[in-house]
């Protein structure tokens, strides 16, 4: 089977533990599958999900206190819901857009795989503490941009990657602020919460590889700006008005956003955004 009917048929899997196997596979052969030129016909189910976590509009998504182990917890599966959708957007960017260089199909490959890792230790992280994926409520902002712009790789790759996905690199050093004060030591001077260390640490993991996603999500967006002669910074303007993008707000993660490839142009829009 060829690269985008993998992608697509890992996509269309609802079982987490199939899809990150899939997801993996396509992560570790992407170099030795041939690639289907031209548009695919989309089938029902994209994309597959568990009965649970059940969905709730953003505003509705708890929030719990990390200094209880059910509020790191409920912190962690929400990420995990993240690095979950971020495996279906791979997938999704792999097999939907057509006709694109065999290096673009190797890259988004490879991010599924990754994000894919991401799910894995995560969730394992998750289950330590005594709970599983779905065990919290979860909202649908990713995806939700994925529908709107799955006619337009432009607006894609520009809104997907490097807007939404790119709020993870500001957002983990504050998560990871938080987790700190939860492990602070007792009165008797040892650690209150291991596991908030341990999350931490993953959190390291997660942010190295996130720079790297967002770095090719903007190596995208300008290579196909300059294949349909866009101007990047004028036409992202428009894509954020057209497609409603969410307004970004301080505190940036500005040293993680130069190393994903953000001109010194660019921040210095956002910051006056």
């Amino acid at each position: 089977m060829e690269l985008r009917s993998r992608a697509l048929d890992a996509l269309r899997n609802p079982d987490p533990e199939e899809k990150l196997a899939l997801a993996s596979a396509i992560g570790s052969e992407f170099a030795i599958l041939p690639i289907a030129p031209g548009h695919l016909k989309e089938p029902a189910g994209v994309p597959g999900r568990p009965v649970l976590p059940r969905l709730v509009e953003p505003a509705r998504v708890p929030l719990r206190s990390p200094h209880t182990r059910e509020g790191r917890a409920a912190l962690i599966h929400a990420i995990c819901h993240i690095e979950f959708n971020a495996i279906n957007l791979a997938l999704d960017a792999v097999w939907r857009f057509g006709d694109m260089p065999p290096a673009y199909y190797h890259d988004w490959s490879r991010v599924a795989a990754e994000e894919a890792y991401h799910f894995r230790i995560l969730h394992e992280h998750l289950q330590g503490l005594g709970f599983r994926y779905g065990d919290f409520e979860a909202h649908d902002g990713l995806w939700e941009m994925a529908e709107k712009t799955r006619h337009d790789i432009v607006a894609r790759m520009a809104l997907v990657p490097r807007t939404l996905e790119a709020r993870g690199l500001d957002a983990t050093p504050l998560i990871q602020a938080r987790l700190r004060k939860a492990a602070e030591p007792g009165r008797d001077g040892r650690c209150r919460a291991p596991d908030a260390l341990q999350a931490h640490a993953l959190l390291d993991i997660i942010l190295r590889d996130e720079i790297g996603h967002v770095a090719i999500g903007n190596h995208w967006y300008r290579w196909l700006c300059d294949r349909q002669n866009l101007d990047p910074l004028t036409h992202y303007a428009t894509l954020a008005r057209d497609y409603r993008a969410p307004r970004l707000r301080p505190p940036f993660n500005t040293p993680a956003r130069q190393a994903a490839g953000f001109t010194p142009v660019e921040l210095e829009l956002l910051l006056g955004a």
